[in-house]
């Protein structure tokens, strides 16, 4: 097989939605600048409302001290630096918001300037998705999609609390996530791994919920000096987004939410509706495959014959594992399930990589492409080091949904996923147990998203999405509220739409640049 490349934007896209599998496997005005040495140009600031009027001067009134980035820890996923345009920062936030004069956090930033001054609107602030996505990682890698945006605004992303270098959450080594689940027993394997994240981030998860790091978000809008936040979330960012508005309608600035979250489902039916959307998007591309290749596709005809292959296939692999030239690395069934639900994300450029991947393993009976596509979507580099992004995803997770699933739930619910998926539905139905035995309760399990009095968010479903599908925008908006929810609609594969859909791109820059939305309802081919 030839040598595998990666897809252009598969770090970014990859990191910004988890797919359910067990847990193993108006404008603003200043700017709170700052230069290399840390001195801080304070322009003013706006009066301390939301998050920020409770909290006292320290934290409200706290100068943001930018310098050079140094190249991201490992708990961050990648050990790139930022080039020289890049400034990071810590923010100080309340551990716990009811106990605002107690212990803080550092919340980790980074921004690049907007690079037309004369035009600035203020900062935009990313979040792409997990929950557990790195913003200090991710938003270098992706900021070629968005030059146009940064002429105007400063590019601002931060690790949301639990994730990367903001208070992580660390559960499992690497040793013992390069294990896996090893028992054959979901529940024993979670069990395994929730005991971890309590014996090692006991005091951080009862303060990782969404609520929070909107609350966060919050302060940071303040610190940075902006009447309104002006905000791009993807994936899980849409969520936070959402709760953002629905906590601080007044302070909402122009804000995108692109491949949405569904706030209106309980985690059965979300997982159920995610599912059959990444079973569409798989049969997708089995018949893309079929087309192109003919005879040499892996999957066969078309996407009945690519189900029986798939599954024949992951239940040798759960015999018998692949061998990899990783060392004494396998690719194994949980590994293979990754990486396939991992190239889905990328549409048709994914399409390819799947194709190629799964010919190595059926044809040589080897397994490395696979095993690089899932090392790339579990944060794990070169060096054998993970990202803390599985043990942030589990945490906020479980924060922000009080259900605690049992082995009789899941067996109840099993048929279920197994009509909706006979390649992902098992390995799905098993992640409910995800938050079975989970130390802290959570929350309640639909996220609170209406913002009466908000200003209009554009939300942007794709209607090939596998990891958010598109019904998900449509209730959003409408949950947002009248006047606020705007939807847009693109007939497209792969999750996201910015950079990739020039219709869709081009309404995003019209409205973050110069305050128009579409029609609500506009569709985009």
């Amino acid at each position: 097989m030839p040598p595998f490349i990666r897809p252009r934007r598969a770090t970014a896209l990859l990191a910004s939605s988890l797919l359910a599998v067990p847990v193993l496997a108006g404008c603003g005005g200043g700017s709170d600048g700052g230069d290399e040495k840390g001195e801080q140009h304070d322009k003013g600031r706006p009066k301390a409302t939301g998050a920020a009027a409770g909290l006292p001067a320290a934290l409200t009134g706290q100068r943001l001290a930018w310098r050079s980035c140094p190249a991201p820890s490992p708990a961050q996923g990648t050990d790139e630096a930022p080039g020289k345009e890049w400034q990071c920062a810590a923010m100080k936030a309340p551990l716990d918001y009811a106990k605002p004069k107690g212990e803080t956090v550092d919340v980790a930033l980074i921004r690049k300037k907007a690079t037309k001054p004369g035009e600035r609107i203020g900062s935009l602030v990313y979040n792409f998705g997990g929950p557990g996505a790195s913003g200090v990682a991710t938003l270098p890698q992706a900021a070629g999609d968005y030059a146009k945006l940064n002429a105007a605004y400063d590019l601002v992303g931060f690790d949301p609390r639990g994730v990367g270098d903001t208070t992580p959450v660390k559960c499992l080594d690497d040793k013992a996530l390069d294990r896996g689940a090893d028992s054959g027993d979901a529940f024993k394997d979670i069990k395994r791994f929730t005991k971890a994240c309590e014996k090692n981030s006991a005091k951080v998860l009862p303060h990782v919920s969404t609520a929070t790091t909107a609350r966060d978000m919050d302060l940071l809008r303040h610190v940075l000096g902006d009447e309104k936040l002006h905000y791009f979330g993807i994936s899980y960012g849409t969520e936070l987004g959402g709760v953002y508005a629905h906590l601080f309608p007044k302070n909402v600035g122009r804000a995108v939410f692109d491949a949405v979250v569904d706030p209106s489902q309980d985690p059965v039916r979300q997982s159920l509706a995610q599912t059959r959307a990444f079973q569409k998007a798989l049969e997708s591309a089995m018949a893309y495959c079929a087309k192109e290749y003919g005879a040499k596709c892996p999957t066969g005809k078309g996407p009945a014959e690519g189900n029986r292959r798939l599954t024949a296939l992951l239940a040798e692999l759960d015999e018998k594992p692949a061998p990899t030239t990783e060392g004494d690395r396998e690719l194994t069934k949980e590994l293979a399930l990754t990486a396939i639900g991992a190239t889905l994300y990328e549409g048709e450029d994914g399409w390819k990589f799947l194709a190629q991947a799964l010919g190595e393993v059926i044809e040589d009976g080897t397994g490395d492409n696979l095993l690089m596509l899932a090392d790339l979507y579990n944060g794990r580099d070169d060096k054998g080091r993970y990202s803390n992004m599985h043990a942030a995803h589990a945490a906020i997770t479980c924060a922000d949904t009080a259900r605690r699933y049992t082995r009789a739930d899941v067996a109840a619910h099993r048929p279920a996923f197994e009509k909706a998926s006979p390649v992902f539905g098992p390995s799905q139905v098993d992640g409910l147990l995800g938050c079975s035995q989970w130390p802290v309760r959570g929350t309640a399990d639909k996220p609170q998203v209406a913002a009466p009095g908000a200003a209009p968010i554009l939300v942007i479903g794709n209607t090939g999405d596998p990891a958010t599908p598109v019904a998900g925008a449509r209730r959003m908006a409408e949950r947002l509220g009248k006047g606020v929810g705007v939807t847009l609609t693109v007939r497209g594969e792969g999750h996201g739409t910015y950079g990739d859909n020039r219709c869709a791109t081009k309404a995003v820059d019209a409205y973050l640049l110069d305050g128009e939305t579409p029609a609500d309802g506009t569709v985009c081919a």
